[in-house]
Parts: structure tokens; sequence; C-alpha cells
């Protein structure tokens, strides 16, 4: 990761706040209260000029984080769940307005992978120690047709069961974890045709595999199941291009075996003969004959017979935790 200075550290005891920020939160995520944000807005506010925003659909948090942007914000922290900071980041990819995380949702598999507590507030407190270092760093992103992701992109079985989850969204804030996997469950029991391949996964130098379910990944874990990474490619970074990851089967024995490698019980994840993985990817081409089901950093997109998947590296500017 490429270190850039987009902010000068502050003198030590210094009070004096010379940062814009958007404090962009979505009030709906699963551990949003209205006392956090404020406690957040406040905290943030005490050194920095803060603009509060919240976000009132679908594709909101993109183009108020395109317009910090263009206001010449210096970063935007994102009090919301993984869906939330996917759309905020594709609002400043490419500029030189920072991102920072801040976790609001059921999971928040990317601001834990960084480093963050749980705990919002806790987080707010060490972003404070971020941008008082000036700690700011560039990472790459995936891309999946143009639209870029953080932590991985989920092509087949694991999209249906978001897609599921999405259609109980007013359980996740109560049962986060026992929705997925229930969904997970009803999925591969009743959503999903796993009987013959849905996909055929092309890499540039022309290896081809079948496949019913691909993850590709710019940063391990894929998920967390409570407090238990799900590791599937371990040397998956922010700092290296991505992984590509591929089950060509869901017979039950199998994927739970997988599962419970993913958990850190038996061999790796990549070790298991249906298993077909992928490191140091710059490009690939998932393709089918009839649509199949796609998420980005958790976030259910639809259907496509095709997606073209990218490196863009050195392309977000992140608040890493000093940690």
């Amino acid at each position: 990761m490429a270190e850039i200075g987009l902010f000068e550290p502050k003198p030590a005891g210094s009070s004096v706040g010379s940062l814009r920020l958007l404090l962009l939160v979505n009030p709906h995520a699963s551990s949003v209260t209205a006392r956090t944000q404020v406690v957040i807005q406040k905290a943030l506010a005490a050194d920095h000029e803060v603009t509060l925003a919240t976000t009132r659909r679908r594709g909101h948090a993109s183009r108020l984080a395109h317009e910090a942007v263009a206001d010449g914000c210096d970063a935007v922290a994102v009090l919301g769940g993984d869906g939330t900071l996917n759309e905020a980041v594709n609002g400043v990819a490419g500029s030189d307005v920072a991102i920072a995380p801040l976790p609001g949702g059921s999971t928040n598999v990317f601001a834990r992978t960084i480093g963050l507590p749980d705990d919002p507030v806790e987080a707010a407190a060490m972003l404070l120690e971020t941008l008082a270092a000036g700690h700011v760093k560039r990472v790459g992103l995936g891309q999946a047709n143009g639209r870029y992701f953080l932590f991985h992109a989920g092509v087949g079985y694991d999209a249906a069961v978001v897609q599921q989850v999405e259609r109980r969204a007013g359980l996740k804030r109560y049962a986060s974890h026992a929705l997925f996997t229930f969904a997970a469950v009803d999925t591969w029991l009743r959503h999903y045709d796993r009987s013959h391949s849905r996909f055929t996964v092309c890499h540039s130098d022309g290896d081809t595999v079948d496949g019913q379910f691909a993850i590709c990944l710019n940063t391990n874990p894929y998920t967390y199941l409570g407090s238990r990474p799900f590791n599937v490619m371990p040397g998956a970074t922010l700092e290296s291009p991505l992984s590509m990851v591929t089950l060509q089967s869901l017979r039950a024995a199998r994927l739970l075996r997988t599962a419970a490698s993913a958990l850190g019980y038996g061999p790796a994840v990549v070790d298991h003969r249906h298993v077909h993985s992928r490191a140091g990817v710059t490009s690939v081409v998932v393709a089918g004959e009839t649509p199949f089901p796609y998420q980005l950093d958790g976030d259910y997109l639809g259907e496509t017979t095709r997606l073209e998947f990218h490196h863009a590296p050195h392309t977000l500017a992140l608040a890493l935790p000093l940690a």
C-alpha cells in the first residue's frame, strides 16, 4: 500500500480542527442508533468541521460521497454496514478524498478486516487518532463490470443467499447471524439450482473452470460467523491483486467440509479437490449461458450472464487504524 500525505499530522496537544469531514450515516443499519450517531458526530466535530448526511434509498450513499468530492471534503466517514460502505467507495474512488469506515452493520466485514472494533464509538475514537496522525494510504480495489468492491464479490450460491437475507432485511438487526445461517440452508434446499454448473470462470491465460459458487477476493477473510473469520484465501490482502476461488460442487458433505475449513477445522479451503483457486489475478471473466446471481461486498445486485473482473491498484484513499 502506498502512503500518501493527504493530511498533515497535527502538533502534539493541538486541538485545532483542520479537516472537512462528511459523516455519512445509514440510519437503518443494524447497529446504528440515534444516540450512537449523536455521540460520534460530537466526537468528530470537536476537532474537525463535520457535515452530517443520512442515506434514504439504495444508491444514495454513492451520490452523497461523490458530492463530498466535488465540495472539497478531506474524508468521508461512513457509519453503516458493508453495503453502505461499498456505495460510498464507489462515490470517492479515484479521488484524494479518504474513506473512513465506522462499523454500523450486522457483520462489518471490511471494518473488522482492517482492525477496527465492532463498537462504532470505539471505532470513532480510533478514527480521530488516525486522522490526527495523517495515516491515510492508497489501496487497491476490485471491479466487477465497472463497479468497485472492497473485500469480495460472490457469484452464484452465496449471492442467492444474500438475496434471501435481503428479503428479510427487517430481521437483520435482531438475528443477523442466525438469519444468514437459515438463509444458507433454505437457499441450498429451495432457491438455487444445484443440478449443473451455473457459469464458467475464464482466466486470462486460457485456464477455465466450471462452477456453482465463486468468490473474487480483494481481502481475507471472506466473512465472519460471530467472532470467527471465514478464511478462504489468507494471502488475499489490500497490497496484492485479486484472488479467485471457485467451488465446482455444492454437495452437502463437500460444502460443509469447506465451511469447516474456512472456520479453521481441517485442511485449507483451497486444498479440497472440488475447489479451484488462483492468486495474483488482475483480470478474469465469469460467463454463463443462463443468468446467475452476484453480489458485491454483501450487496445483492441481481443476475447477469457475464462478469468482467479487474484489479484497480491504488484507487482508494483509506484511513487505516494506526494499530
